[in-house]
């Protein structure tokens, strides 16, 4: 089908476990804008285990 049933996640997830595969820490990469730090996986983005298994 069009739309997953099972097994949703958000595109920060994605982007939370493609990051470690290129050698950056999620967490820890940050930028800056207006005077407040912002994640490219915002605060919610998991590392999807199942993805890589």
């Amino acid at each position: 089908g069009y739309k997953a049933i099972e097994n949703r996640h958000h595109i920060q997830d994605l982007h939370a476990t493609i990051l470690p595969l290129a050698g950056f820490d999620h967490e820890g990469l940050t930028y800056r804008f207006n005077g407040r730090d912002f994640r490219l996986t915002d605060v919610k983005g998991e590392v999807i285990t199942g993805l890589l298994a």
